[in-house]
Parts: C-alpha cells; structure tokens; sequence
C-alpha cells in the first residue's frame, strides 16, 4: 500500500456512515428519515444536534456533546418517574412506588458509567474542547436542576408517608420487621441516593483527571474546583443518613459475645451483659425497641415539600 493510501479506507468509511445504508432484509434505504422507525424517533433531527464532523474542534468533542446530551435525556426521564413515584407514595402505593425507585436507580447508575466513557479523553484533548464551553458548568444543566427538585419532593412525600403512618424514622430501623413496608421504601430511597452520589464523585473524579482539583484551578463558572467535593457528597435525603449516626451514637457494646468466645454447645458462654443489653432495647433482639435518646427524622416543620 502506498503512502497516498493513508485514510483512504477512514474516509471511505465515514462517507459510507454519513449517507443511507441499504438493509438486505427490509430491502429498504436506512438513514433518509422516511422510515416509520426514523419518523417516530425523528433520528434526522436527534443526530444533527451535534457539531459537524468537519467543524469539530477536535475529534473527542463529538463524544463530551453526547454523553452530555445523552445525560439531559435521562435526566428528562427521571423527572417523569419522580412524578410517578410521588404519587404512588401519596396513595400507599408501595409496589408502584419501589418499583419506580428500581428503575430510577437503574437510570442514575447507568449515568455514571456514561461519565466514565469520558474519562477516555486525554487532559490535553479537553483542554481543547473546553475552549468551546464559554462559561458552561454542570450547575447550568436543566436536567441537573430539575432532578434536584424532584428530590425534594420525593423527600417531602417519603415524610408524608411517615408521618401518616406516626412513625419516626429511627424507629422503622429498629423495630424493621414492624415496620417491613416503610423499612424497605426507606431502603430504597437510600440505594437511589447511593447512585446519585456515586456519579458525583465519577463526574469529580473526571474533573480530576481532566482539569485537576486545586485552589488555584477554577471551572468555567468561576468555582475552584477543590469546592467539589463536598457539593459531589451531599445526599438527597439527609434524614436516611443522619438515621444511621443516630443509631451509632446511641450505640453500646455491651450485648454481644467475647472474641472468640464459643457461641454453641454446653460450654457456649452468654453474651457480655445480655441482661442489660436487652432492658435497654426493651426486647430481646438489638432491633427491637426504640432508644429514647435518638432524633426523630421526622421533625417539625419539615413535611412540606416543593
């Protein structure tokens, strides 16, 4: 092969790809938008929303507009499934409403293995594409902020829920066999917030590996990127969080076995203060009673939402 061949089969290929592609089975032409497929989907419109390919300002900047593009659509959707899953609450609805919860999980967890596609992208690269954004950050997303308000609500509704039923939230986790429905919502909702922050800190870390995270460096709105951090760990709903401080704040050693201790058998030996162990939970088991000392979640004043 000659040196003139050099990109000749690239560019073969990419004109190949930029026209209609004849498929042998429907024995039709794909990629002129007169499908019924195309129509529905209006595919002409979605994928000419991005930047040509001759105007790129580099060859990754095709993937930073869809993977963000991308996001905005999802984001789009988990808006609507909150309005679903608010609902459901409001009406007692919990199978409608944990199911809705799986499949916002399912969303947002599939967000951050899209941010790590960009981690693919070379610093140098980036460096590039970001002279194209202006002062565009992610606090700018439409999709970003208004899933920050569906969390709110949701939170609001998840409260509502409690608070018909009378009970504290520290109490539906020690006493969770009585409480099995509300302990299983509240569950759910922490798996959703896990995601949530888990593609923070995916989205962190791609800042990291991009731009690098410093006092000295700012992104495009202005903000070191150091403050970061602490905006990518903040939960959704703080209540199902503080819960868990709670109980380990008002935790006692005492009620469980010795190292090593034999646990079965004739020379088994009772757990270190089983007695007073039990008195303080009331019952016999070390969820089943309610530590007087802990915060309810459900407080005053907090059960309206957006």
């Amino acid at each position: 092969m000659s040196t003139n061949d050099n990109g000749r089969f690239a560019e073969a290929l990419q004109t190949a790809l930029d026209g209609a592609v004849f498929n042998s089975t429907l024995r039709k032409n794909v990629g002129e938008g007169a499908l019924d497929y195309e129509v529905y989907l209006k595919t002409g419109e979605l994928l000419s929303l991005q930047t040509k390919l001759t105007a790129l300002s580099a060859p990754d900047e095709l993937l930073f507009q869809i993977v963000h593009q991308t996001q905005e659509l999802w984001m789009k959707q988990l808006g609507f499934d909150a309005v679903v899953l608010v609902r459901a609450m409001d009406e007692g609805n919990l199978m409608g409403a944990l199911a809705m919860l799986h499949r916002m999980f399912v969303t947002v967890r599939s967000l951050a293995d899209q941010v790590r596609i960009l981690q693919t992208m070379p610093p140098d690269v980036f460096q590039v594409v970001r002279r194209q954004l202006g002062n565009g950050s992610g606090l700018e997303s439409p999709g970003y902020n208004r899933f920050h308000v569906a969390a709110d609500a949701i939170r609001a509704a998840f409260l509502r829920w409690c608070e018909r039923r009378s009970t504290k939230l520290v109490d539906i986790y020690l006493e969770s066999e009585k409480n099995a429905e509300t302990h299983r919502l509240a569950e759910a909702l922490v798996d959703l917030d896990e995601a949530f922050q888990v593609w923070m800190v995916v989205h962190y870390m791609l800042v990291r590996r991009t731009i690098g995270v410093a006092k000295s460096v700012k992104a495009l709105d202005g903000f070191p990127t150091v403050l970061l951090a602490s905006r990518m760990t903040r939960p959704l709903f703080p209540e199902l969080w503080d819960v868990r401080v709670e109980m380990t704040e008002a935790w006692k050693r005492e009620g469980g076995y010795s190292p090593g201790a034999e646990r079965e058998g004739e020379g088994a030996a009772p757990p270190l203060h089983a007695c007073a162990h039990a008195a303080a939970l009331g019952s016999q088991g070390p969820y089943g009673g309610s530590h007087s000392g802990l915060r309810p979640a459900v407080r005053e004043g907090e059960g309206e939402g957006p």
